[in-house]
């Protein structure tokens, strides 16, 4: 599970209801000269074409001197280079693209030039979008125009512009080349928007764990809970003082399914007591209920997390225990004194 292949928009504005799937790639509209408006903005089964080419009349960023005997060679000059960008503008035309993206400007010649001939372009289009458009629809990014085949090409099943929020966004759906999707996240303000991506992220950590590693655990505290009545029977066969480490760190397993509890608004002394005594009857999968308010099955109730997800929280827990603990000695800073000048006023002078 590739999670580069999943792209995440965030467009304030709106209801975090609004957010969607798109089953493809989107990005935002990039910037654009005259003559956008006039191009065509949805395809079926466009061909697309990918570049790093330059389609812009510029001036040299470095001082360049060109001599000339006679005046109309200087009129040479000026036709070659556009002769020049004609050649590559016409050679793309002939490809049989549709949507044209590239990394660097598109100008405004070349804007109004696909317009003319119903093509999308879009450049300064950033590496991460145009490396996922690559992958969703097998197109090859060129540095060069001098051989362009179908086999470069890509192709999606449905191309569109779409107004979304306050920005524009170009749509590519249907890709069968390689399974991706972008999340577009709405909400009121920046930080609910961040909040919500963390949380997103988070989630999809998880399910690439269970992906890479097959064996799982049930969720909602059932875990913690089947550990701690394993470890207080494993305490009761010990007859030294150990005993009360073992229990101490089998109570402290019972602080995740309290804290979910708690987070749900729920009374997390009922809700403990009801675990332990599901766990006490071999219930061993039995978690917070979030929804009823109660305990359930959480592996029949599809509530699962990766095995290794949680061997590596306890193992840092543990070890971070056992470092609080080997300290012996804390030093405390003092007061900090003030900045009064305490030394005596010297007398008058006569």
């Amino acid at each position: 599970m590739d999670t580069y292949l999943i792209g995440i928009k965030k467009i304030p504005g709106g209801s975090v209801t609004d957010s969607f799937l798109v089953d493809g790639v989107a990005f935002k509209k990039t910037f654009s000269y005259a003559g956008f408006e006039q191009q065509p903005k949805h395809f079926i089964s466009p061909k697309i074409i990918l570049l790093n080419v330059e389609l812009e009349l510029k001036s040299e960023s470095t001082n360049a001197e060109v001599r000339i005997t006679d005046p109309e060679q200087y009129q040479s000059i000026v036709d070659a280079e556009w002769n020049i960008i004609y050649d590559k503008l016409d050679k793309i035309v002939q490809s049989g693209a549709k949507v044209v993206l590239s990394k660097l400007p598109i100008g405004d010649l070349a804007t109004q030039y696909f317009a003319d001939r119903d093509i999308f372009c879009a450049g300064r289009v950033t590496t991460a979008d145009l490396d996922r458009v690559a992958l969703a629809t097998g197109a090859v990014v060129q540095t060069s125009l001098n051989d362009l085949r179908d086999e470069i090409l890509g192709t999606c099943g449905d191309f569109e512009e779409r107004q979304i929020g306050g920005d524009r966004y170009n749509l590519f759906t249907k890709c069968t080349t390689a399974h991706t999707c972008t999340l577009i996240l709405r909400g009121g303000s920046e930080q609910f928007i961040a909040e919500t991506e963390r949380s997103l992220h988070d989630a999809i950590m998880i399910v690439k764990r269970a992906v890479q590693h097959q064996q799982i655990v049930g969720g909602g505290g059932a875990i913690e809970m089947e550990l701690s009545r394993q470890l207080r029977s494993y305490a009761r066969t010990i007859t030294s003082k150990q005993q009360l480490v073992v229990n101490a760190y089998a109570k402290a397993f019972e602080c995740i399914p309290r804290q979910l509890a708690e987070n749900a608004g729920f009374d997390a002394t009922d809700i403990l007591n009801q675990l332990r005594a599901k766990h006490a009857h071999d219930h061993q999968w039995y978690g917070v209920d979030i929804e009823n308010e109660s305990v359930w099955d959480t592996v029949e109730n599809f509530v699962w997390e990766p095995a290794l997800v949680k061997i590596n929280a306890i193992s840092a827990a543990s070890e971070a225990a056992c470092v609080i603990l080997s300290v012996d000695e804390t030093i405390k800073a003092g007061e900090e004194q003030g900045n009064e000048d305490n030394r005596p006023v010297p007398p008058p002078r006569r």
